[in-house]
């Protein structure tokens, strides 16, 4: 297996041979992000190892950059269940087949289902109504409860809440008899990951298209919930004046992989513009050594709850310590309106910093700043006392979590100058 994974990257640095290209550039960048969200990678998800082929490709351009490995290795692992959907996934309503990320999602922790079954609707009004509702669940047996969102999203606040604790019983009671569970919703369509299996399946479609949920739904369902191979990738550039204090940038480099065997969640800004940014700066600072020690650590399992953050942090290769400050990178490949620095308000002499270069230079529209938010992979070093900011662009395509965030609708607005002013930004440490 890893020697085929080693002649799979082979032949995607064929394919894109820019990649092989020395140097800080926007082509250097476009074709990182061409590769890492191809289809040959399927989502660097869990299907077909997509995810190691990824990592694999990130060790070969940090040994290529002329990166040190910390220890021995590049590449630090460990192991973690996921859910996954390698084989059939197939939603036909009254004989018409829906198209799955297009249509409808299948919720991340639905188990395995087959079969063609009776629909039993509920509105908003039995859904509220107790009583008719227990009468109604006595005849679910082997049936599909279509629930529409939209029909009740627009109550009060307190039937909202009352509506909402209703559902998730509906979801997963293992009590009430059903086969699975329709929510119609007029939301976009956002797909996620799940390291555990429920016992009944929930399909999400869009309203857009497809609301005449009357007749028989014919389901096709295969998940498997089995133990991955994870793997954190880290280089180093010594410093040249202060060897053992670190500056460290990271990134994910995991995504949602494949629901089924053809619907693929590429990835493009979420997140392989983020190793686009962190591949390009390790190459500037290996031709430009800064004076502290630089970090660069592409992260495993981000989207499966912040897992590769939390294994580097629970038996970190350097001391947690001696890291100065910590930048990570999500979400690079926009910038029309600026950036936006998470924890900002909390470091707050780095945060002036950093909108003092961008006014001079003018690199970027602006340097907005949030508070604390655990919402990416810096939420874990910032809990382990390493100072950090996540940065992530705004503006431009709104693609996320879908099957519409591919290569050809990046646009990788300010690419070049949010690296020029992380550079700058990282430079005047002293």
């Amino acid at each position: 297996m890893e020697r085929t994974h080693t002649i799979r990257i082979i032949i995607l640095i064929l394919l894109f041979p820019f990649a092989a290209t020395q140097g800080q550039d926007l082509q250097y960048a476009r074709n990182t992000v061409n590769i890492l969200a191809s289809d040959s990678l399927m989502g660097r998800g869990y299907v077909n190892n997509g995810h190691r082929m990824a990592a694999d490709y990130i060790e070969h351009e940090f040994k290529n950059s002329g990166l040190q490995p910390l220890g021995r290795n590049f590449t630090f692992t460990f192991r973690q269940e996921v859910n996954t959907f390698p084989g059939k996934v197939e939603l036909a309503v009254n004989g018409t087949a829906l198209v799955p990320g297009k249509d409808y999602l299948i919720a991340p922790f639905s188990p395995s289902l087959k079969g063609s079954f009776d629909v039993v609707n509920v509105d908003k009004e039995l859904l509220l109504n107790t009583d008719q509702l227990k009468s109604v669940l006595q005849d679910v047996n082997n049936k599909v409860l279509v629930i529409d969102e939209r029909d009740f999203i627009a109550g009060s606040d307190d039937m909202n809440k009352k509506a909402e604790e209703i559902l998730n019983v509906l979801k997963f009671n293992t009590q009430i008899p059903h086969a699975a569970t329709i929510v119609l919703t007029d939301k976009k369509l956002t797909w996620h990951m799940a390291t555990t299996q429920a016992a009944k399946p929930v399909i999400i479609v869009s309203t857009d298209k497809h609301t005449d949920f009357t007749g028989q739904v014919k389901i096709h369902i295969d998940a498997t919930l089995s133990a991955h191979k994870m793997v954190n990738i880290a280089g180093m550039i010594k410093g040249r004046e202060k060897p053992d204090s670190f500056l460290m940038f990271t990134a994910h480099y995991d995504h949602l992989g494949m629901l089924g065997p053809e619907t693929i969640f590429n990835g493009a800004n979420d997140n392989a513009s983020g190793i686009a940014m962190l591949l390009s700066l390790a190459r500037y600072f290996a031709d430009n050594p800064p004076v502290y020690s630089m970090v660069f650590v592409a992260l495993a399992a981000e989207e499966l709850g912040l897992l590769g953050a939390k294994s580097f942090v629970d038996d970190p290769p350097v001391k947690l310590q001696q890291v100065k400050f910590l930048v990570n990178f999500d979400l690079a490949g926009t910038g029309d309106e600026g950036i936006m620095v998470v924890n900002g308000s909390v470091f707050k002499d780095e945060l002036l910093r950093l909108q003092e270069i961008n006014e001079e230079k003018k690199y970027l529209e602006a340097v907005k700043v949030r508070g604390e938010a655990c919402i990416s992979d810096h939420c874990i070093f910032y809990q382990a006392g390493v100072p950090s900011f996540y940065i992530y662009t705004l503006g431009g395509i709104s693609a996320y979590h879908d099957i519409y965030d591919r290569p050809e609708t990046l646009p990788l607005t300010e690419f070049e100058d949010y690296a020029r002013l992380m550079i700058d930004f990282a430079e005047g440490f002293k």
